[in-house]
């Protein structure tokens, strides 16, 4: 029979006793007594920790879960440091949350922690985006703000993305600073469980208005939305906050012709009717693609449960709906933004767009074209949110994204958004359709452009403590030992952004990398192929971000194009996995 682990046992041990509740008590005595080692040891052999996402994991009891003393735990930290931080001003939070399963008492937990030590909080009365919360932080001048999330995670996960005073994620120092202060809570008594009600204020339709004008006034092309306000649309909601401002958004900017998915439009955090509620995955679209056949639509859009992410799917020139991935759909939103500005004769002098550090090469190529400046920030959309605050005042913000599926237009938020992308996504589909295209079409003329690209990701999943060691391994491999070829193709240089060094292999000359170290590395082929490997932040996985391309001029088809892509990603993973 196996046997748990000492320390385990010890931290479990501490979870059997008041003041923890009857119903968490007995929970943890039924793993004892069934003697579930691998459940307990994951439960409790850590603490859970802020990554890209901040907190997130499996709800259930432990140190190692999200409940109701972790979060408790979190929030009681969080509001130390902020009260720390302002030490004279009135300290006022925003909590909302979504439609996951426990995600609105986990948010009125969090509520009454922060109402308990003296705050100021601002609760949505009812589930809303995660991008709402950014925009009402900066909105009511707040100093930070929680949302109740797992973004598109299964439904066994939720958890807690924290906020500054930006409207942006917790990035360093303040996400180490919140660290120490929850690690700093030694028992349960230091935590304010017991809500002062006064202190908390209730948020409602006011400010779907207020976030939807903003977002209204960033149309760029009114004029071609109105001459094609018929344009067909399905949208659907996966089950999320979407559809409680996205369809509204769509109308404001003069779309009449939405449909939605009528099987996925109510919020309900077991997510029915996919297995994942991910816009990537071809499950989570397929009703949506499918009403987009029955309908003939000209594009079909939908939103993660928290309404951050957005997939899209267009019509090939066969008239076959397609998933366009997060590459192409920046490439497009890049490429039609840029262009209205340039049509319009705006300057991009002090202007920039931004990408992650794993997102495709193509964003650089069109914002080269343009003259306009882009930045690479490391991975996470946290970190765009950072550039644009150390901007704010010097240069302005155009857009930036991510390959996985998140995209801003417009400096009202601070975070991903999948609300304005919906209505851009609605405003260049109008657009090109006014040129005689569809989005499909528009993709090709990019590709015509700049040359051929194709991005896949592969995860391994690693879960528990015995996966954390071994993604840890198998970075440390790649570090001792990293490859000279993939796919047959030279290796140029390696950029290892834990070291902060970036090595050109020819001449072992090395350069230091302007970012904050992150255990990421990345192997340049000869081919200007780019493949980054790192450990997700918020999952049990390590990812590859397969980037790679075919040149300028190439005489083949898309088609022909992406089979010759596909097999040089395949060949590269089989010299990595």
């Amino acid at each position: 029979m196996a046997t748990i682990d000492p320390q385990i046992q010890q931290r479990a041990q501490l979870w059997l006793n008041a003041p923890y509740d009857i119903e968490t008590i007995e929970a943890v005595q039924a793993m004892i007594d069934k003697n579930e080692v691998s459940e307990l040891t994951d439960s409790f052999y850590k603490d859970l920790e802020f990554g890209t996402g901040g907190l997130r994991g499996t709800m259930g009891v432990g140190t190692n879960r999200i409940n109701k003393y972790t979060l408790g735990k979190a929030t009681q930290g969080f509001s130390n440091y902020l009260k720390g931080l302002y030490p004279s001003e009135e300290i006022r939070v925003v909590v909302s949350y979504d439609s996951r399963n426990n995600s609105r008492e986990f948010a009125k937990i969090v509520a009454d922690v922060f109402s308990g030590n003296g705050l100021i909080v601002y609760f949505f009365d009812e589930l809303r985006p995660t991008p709402e919360l950014s925009f009402a932080i900066r909105e009511l001048n707040c100093h930070g703000g929680v949302m109740l999330t797992a973004s598109h995670n299964p439904k066994e996960y939720n958890g807690y993305k924290a906020y500054g005073r930006d409207g942006g994620q917790l990035v360093a120092p303040h996400d180490n600073n919140v660290i120490e202060e929850v690690n700093k809570i030694a028992d349960l008594s230091k935590i304010k469980f017991e809500a002062k009600e006064e202190n908390i204020k209730h948020l409602g339709l006011e400010m779907d208005d207020t976030y939807i004008q903003g977002l209204k006034a960033l149309s760029l092309n009114p004029s071609i939305v109105e001459a094609q306000k018929d344009l067909k649309i399905v949208y659907s909601s996966i089950h999320g906050t979407g559809i409680t401002v996205v369809p509204k958004t769509l109308e404001a900017w003069g779309f009449r012709n939405v449909h939605l998915v009528e099987e996925q439009a109510k919020p309900d955090g077991n997510f029915p009717t996919v297995v994942y509620p991910n816009p990537e995955e071809q499950d989570a679209m397929m009703l949506a693609t499918n009403k987009g056949k029955e309908l003939d639509a000209d594009v079909v859009m939908a939103t993660d449960p928290d309404a951050d992410r957005v997939g899209v799917a267009v019509k090939d020139t066969d008239g076959v709906f397609q998933l366009l991935n997060g590459n192409q759909i920046f490439s497009l939103l890049a490429e039609y933004v840029l262009g209205s500005y340039q049509e319009s004769g705006q300057s991009f002098n002090n202007r920039y767009i931004v990408k992650t550090i794993v997102t495709s090469n193509l964003i650089l190529e069109i914002a080269k074209k343009y003259g306009v400046r882009c930045y690479d920030v490391l991975t996470g959309f946290k970190f765009i949110g950072e550039l644009m605050t150390l901007k704010l005042g010097e240069e302005e913000f155009i857009l930036g994204g991510e390959e996985s599926y998140g995209f801003l237009i417009g400096d009202l938020v601070r975070d991903k958004d999948a609300v304005v992308s919906c209505a851009f996504i609605a405003e260049m589909t109008a657009y090109f359709k006014s040129k005689g295209k569809t989005l499909f079409e528009a993709l090709l003329d990019i590709y015509s452009q700049y040359g051929y690209f194709k991005e896949k990701q592969v995860s391994l999943t690693k879960k528990g403590k015995a996966g954390a060691e071994e993604i840890k391994e198998m970075m440390d491999q790649f570090r001792a030992t990293p490859p000279k070829y993939l796919g047959g193709i030279e290796i140029v240089s390696i950029k290892d952004y834990k070291t902060s060094r970036s090595l050109t292999v020819s001449t072992q000359q090395e350069e230091v990398i302007d970012l904050p170290k992150s255990d990421v590395l990345q192997f340049i082929t000869s081919e200007g192929d780019v493949i980054s490997i790192r450990p997700s932040g918020t999952e049990p996985k390590i990812k590859f971000y397969c980037n790679v391309k075919l040149a300028k001029g190439s005489n083949i088809d898309y088609q022909e194009s992406q089979r010759i892509l596909d097999e040089k990603v395949d060949l590269i993973m089989k010299d990595l996995i």
